[in-house]
């Protein structure tokens, strides 16, 4: 039983992942459709071949596909602003190197049935990769990111499940951080302070989408 429910799953989220790959190849991203995280991971790599540098964003998606080491000892410089170790001051470089690298690296926190892409940031410095600065940017997102609607729905998607984890993974001292629901909080310590709404790809950007049929970060 489960593994026939397991196909099931698969079947439905391939509905929904080539219906969102051709609703973003539509807003004029490059997106393609994987089955797995094994074979987006290989096209990433192929994605960053010619790349001197690549930034991460801090994407869990990203780090759970193993890209770090498998991106490692290729000759590209790797800008990674939560590797272990590194001062404040090392972090904030590292962010603002981000912003001119090769390749850029980064999830979505949801996708909309009709293309429109959602990214929300503390910071602010992931969004500001991803829309201006580097040479190509990539990002990858499972199937799980992808909600029914527009960007209303996005939105709401991130809040409620993408925003809370991540401020507990991250040890915020905020509400949703210990009740897991958005409480729209004025706290010092809030991640969810920039909201992006993709409604095309950036003019002057190289952007890839790989939607997988899997779920993959938060």
């Amino acid at each position: 039983m489960g593994s026939f429910i397991s196909e099931i799953k698969d079947w439905h989220g391939e509905r929904k992942c080539l219906a969102v790959v051709k609703a973003l190849n539509s807003r004029g991203f490059d997106a393609e459709f994987f089955n797995d995280d094994e074979s987006a991971a290989c096209r990433v790599v192929e994605l960053c071949k010619d790349a001197a540098s690549i930034g991460f964003g801090g994407s869990m998606t990203i780090a759970g596909m193993g890209l770090s080491g498998r991106l490692s000892g290729r000759g590209a410089e790797l800008i990674d602003h939560s590797a272990k170790g590194l001062s404040a001051g090392e972090k904030m470089e590292a962010m603002r190197r981000q912003q001119t690298c090769s390749v850029f690296l980064c999830s979505a926190n949801a996708i909309a049935s009709d293309g429109t892409v959602v990214n929300i940031d503390g910071n602010g410095n992931r969004v500001a990769a991803s829309i201006f600065g580097p040479g190509k940017v990539v990002m990858v997102a499972g199937r799980n990111k992808i909600v029914s609607g527009g960007a209303a729905e996005a939105i709401a998607r991130a809040k409620s499940e993408s925003c809370p984890v991540n401020a507990h993974r991250l040890g915020r001292d905020v509400p949703c951080a210990e009740t897991g629901v958005c409480a729209d909080c004025n706290s010092p310590e809030r991640i969810c302070r920039v909201t992006v709404i993709f409604d095309r790809r950036p003019s002057l950007t190289e952007f890839h989408i790989l939607i997988v049929n899997k779920d993959l970060g938060f």
